[in-house]
């Protein structure tokens, strides 16, 4: 058994079993993947695919039973080559954070700017998607801290530490009537123009449907985006009225337009941090951490990842 035995076997499912696919990623033939899968299969005594002639289509049961443990194997061993690393030279690396949009562009900035002040040679990789897609960089070991509100809690291999609370802001053009509501906007309110907010799945969005859902109204959602930015851009041209986060709201920038608390409407949204359970982490990565939430200690953080907390 060897680690390219394994790798072939994790590649594969993760390429959807294409093995064309899977040759490409591993920078190897199509026939040498197939070699390393059948000779591990002859190894361990099973099958750990099912077949349709010569092409992969699926895990076997006893397959299903190997695949966390290939996952685990070769986790340990980037993990053999992190703390190598650490030993080396503590402040050379890189580090990969994963983010949805909204972090990216509004809570990261500060902290990725101190940290590149410390630690000038490590390489910083900053990658931006859905919550779904966060969760699943870091599954696959793409990514080495995720930063999303939604769907990191959802996988139960990923240790998620909580970071800040949030609510959300209605954002109009200037003079609009919401803005001369002295009481406070009302959902019926609110639902009487065309709404643009994000999409599902994103920066808090299922508490903004639940709330119309529990008052029993139906709003008119005519537009939605995954940026901040981007919805106020329509705001701006009078398509209709934004929901979005609080922190996207900028008085100096945003002038034409005005925000009004929303966090009566809405629910609070919790930012998560996430990680890869049992990960190991450089040193950097726990001082990044500690930056962007100062009471995620590095102790508490190996506790969580350990499973002591």
């Amino acid at each position: 058994m060897n680690f390219q035995q394994l790798r072939s076997v994790r590649e594969a499912v993760r390429q959807d079993f294409n093995l064309t696919d899977v040759s490409e990623s591993l920078h190897t033939s199509q026939p040498g993947v197939s070699r390393q899968i059948r000779e591990l299969e002859e190894e361990v005594g099973v099958d750990i695919f099912v077949r349709s002639g010569k092409r992969l289509i699926g895990l076997t049961p006893p397959g299903e039973l190997i695949l966390p443990l290939v996952e685990q194997i070769l986790q340990c061993a980037d993990n053999i080559r992190h703390a190598g690393a650490e030993y080396a030279d503590s402040r050379t690396g890189v580090l990969s954070i994963a983010a949805t949009h909204s972090q990216a562009r509004y809570a990261l900035p500060p902290v990725i700017k101190e940290f590149r002040q410390r630690y000038p040679d490590v390489v910083l990789h900053l990658h931006q998607g859905s919550p779904k897609q966060v969760s699943e960089m870091l599954l696959e070991g793409e990514a080495d801290i995720g930063v999303a509100t939604e769907a990191v809690a959802d996988y139960p291999g990923l240790v998620n530490l909580p970071c800040y609370r949030w609510s959300h802001s209605i954002i109009v053009p200037r003079g609009h009537a919401l803005e001369r509501q002295q009481d406070g906007v009302t959902l019926s309110q609110l639902s009487r123009y065309p709404i643009i907010t994000y999409g599902r799945g994103y920066t808090g969005r299922a508490h903004i449907d639940e709330a119309f859902a529990r008052a029993g109204i139906t709003p008119d959602i005519v537009m939605t985006a995954m940026d901040a930015d981007v919805i106020k851009t329509y705001v701006e041209l009078e398509l209709g009225v934004g929901i979005v986060a609080a922190v996207a709201w900028d008085a100096e920038r945003d002038t034409r337009l005005r925000a009004i608390d929303a966090r009566h409407l809405f629910e609070i949204n919790l930012t998560r941090l996430a990680i890869r359970r049992g990960a190991w982490l450089r040193g950097y990565a726990f001082h990044f951490i500690e930056l962007f939430v100062p009471t995620l200690t590095r102790e508490l953080v190996e506790r969580e990842l350990k499973g002591e907390a």
